[in-house]
């Protein structure tokens, strides 16, 4: 009768301690969870620029005889709007 008492409150103190530890699991897991922010609102920190033509220098090449085949040369490209957002 006392071996079933002792092996009835060691499995009761397994159970509580097991529980616990699954508690604590779950806590320390949703505060690692990723969290969903919104995406920032249109403020001071975000600058809209718009599309403009820019230029870009194409260099030239040489042959293996080191004899220029081709001179650089400019040419405009254009650079579409976007949004430039700084934290």
């Amino acid at each position: 009768m006392i071996n079933g008492l002792k092996r009835a409150a060691a499995l009761g103190a397994a159970a509580v301690a097991l529980a616990a530890g699954a508690v604590a699991g779950t806590v320390g897991t949703a505060s690692a969870a990723p969290q969903h922010h919104r995406p920032p609102a249109p403020s001071r920190h975000c600058v809209e620029a718009p599309g403009h033509w820019a230029r870009l220098w194409h260099p030239g090449y040489q042959d293996r005889h080191h004899h220029a085949r081709h001179a650089g040369y400019w040419t405009r490209v254009w650079q579409p709007a976007h949004r430039d957002c700084r934290r």
